[in-house]
């Protein structure tokens, strides 16, 4: 506690000093305090100069949907702001990414229903909704970065991330059929391969078949702490999942009480080749966000997941908080926790402020 000085005798000169020099005088200290915290917190340009972490265009990666179609931008109910996008609009999103700065896009699709089925055959097709983005971006922006999902669960008529016997996800099965997916994206120009299905041993499967196909540039951004969580719900309308999925995916995606277990995951998906990983959801996740950085030291990354995005949008929209602050604030929390970069669907707004 600080301790009170009392400064006997002392006389309030204040009237007499303002009277002879027209200025007020100091304020006399009644705390000895040596250190105070508040004098580098006094102005925004003290604020600045002491900062210890900054959000950039550099840090953000923009996930978009696609969807068939020529000039359509269709909205996602509960995502306020979110649209589906045809790829000659996901190529217009890609110009507006490159003037922002904004380093790369993730692409993620939304398959018609009538051409998913149990084995989620279209992941392999060369000319589905994914393969044709990357194709029409990289022909005119070809120095944005282009990030694609290997998973099955856009594909599939049951929802889920892997082919399915019975009530069983089958895994070695599964990893075959990511293996083939993966050159099929890499073949179409993506610069980054990120399985986000959660089968064991994909990362070494997927790196092989890279290899072997002459893809060694290609990288390999790992979901390896992937939750089994309830932020998910909207990302799921957006790519027409929730609709379809039968059963749920903890026995694949992590339980949300483990965290011995994520560092696991992480340390087998590096072990396995993975060059980035990342934690899926972000905020409610931030303590293995900081235990994976400061555990392995390697490019780590953050999803700042739909539920997340919507929450902050609704209360947004409802009054209940400042919107701009409270996006800005919830990804820088993404830093100070240690990520390199946060996949989220504010990108492109928070490009906008950062720029102006």
């Amino acid at each position: 506690m600080a301790r009170i000085t009392p400064f006997p005798g002392s006389k309030d000169r204040s009237d007499e000093i303002r009277a002879e020099t027209g200025q007020t005088p100091p304020r006399q200290a009644s705390l000895s305090l040596t250190v105070r915290m508040r004098r580098n917190r006094k102005a925004d340009w003290a604020r600045r100069l002491v900062r210890e972490n900054t959000l950039t265009t550099d840090d953000l990666i923009w996930p978009i949907f696609i969807i068939e179609g020529t000039g359509v931008r269709t909205p996602v109910a509960s995502m306020p702001g979110v649209e589906r996008v045809s790829i000659d609009e996901a190529v217009k999103d890609a110009a507006r990414a490159a003037a922002l700065g904004i380093p790369a896009l993730a692409l993620f699709p939304y398959t018609e229903p009538g051409l998913r089925d149990p084995d989620g055959s279209q992941a392999l097709s060369p000319d589905n909704l994914v393969c044709r983005a990357c194709r029409a971006i990289k022909a005119t922006k070809p120095n944005i970065g282009l990030i694609t999902d290997v998973a099955l669960d856009p594909y599939t008529s049951h929802g889920h991330d892997g082919l399915l016997d019975g009530h069983t996800i089958l895994n070695d099965e599964t990893v075959d059929v990511l293996c083939a997916q993966a050159i099929n994206q890499a073949r179409a120009g993506s610069d980054v391969i990120a399985p986000s299905d959660m089968m064991d041993g994909r990362v070494a499967a997927i790196r092989a078949a890279l290899d072997a196909a002459g893809f060694m540039d290609v990288q390999i951004m790992a979901y390896a702490a992937k939750y089994a969580s309830a932020f998910y719900g909207p990302f799921r309308d957006a790519i027409g999942t929730n609709a379809t999925l039968v059963g749920d995916k903890r026995t694949y995606q992590m339980d949300p009480a483990n965290t011995e277990e994520a560092m696991r995951e992480v340390a087998l998906d590096l072990d396995e080749g993975a060059d980035m990983v990342m934690v899926k959801p972000g905020m409610p996740y931030l303590d293995i966000v900081r235990r994976t950085k400061e555990t392995f030291g390697v490019p780590t990354f953050a999803y700042q997941v739909s539920g997340e995005y919507a929450m902050i949008k609704a209360a947004a929209l409802n009054g209940w908080l400042d919107g701009d602050r409270a996006m800005m604030e919830s990804l820088l929390a993404f830093k100070r926790a240690g990520a390199d970069g946060i996949l989220t669907y504010f990108a492109p707004y928070v490009a906008e402020k950062l720029k102006a």
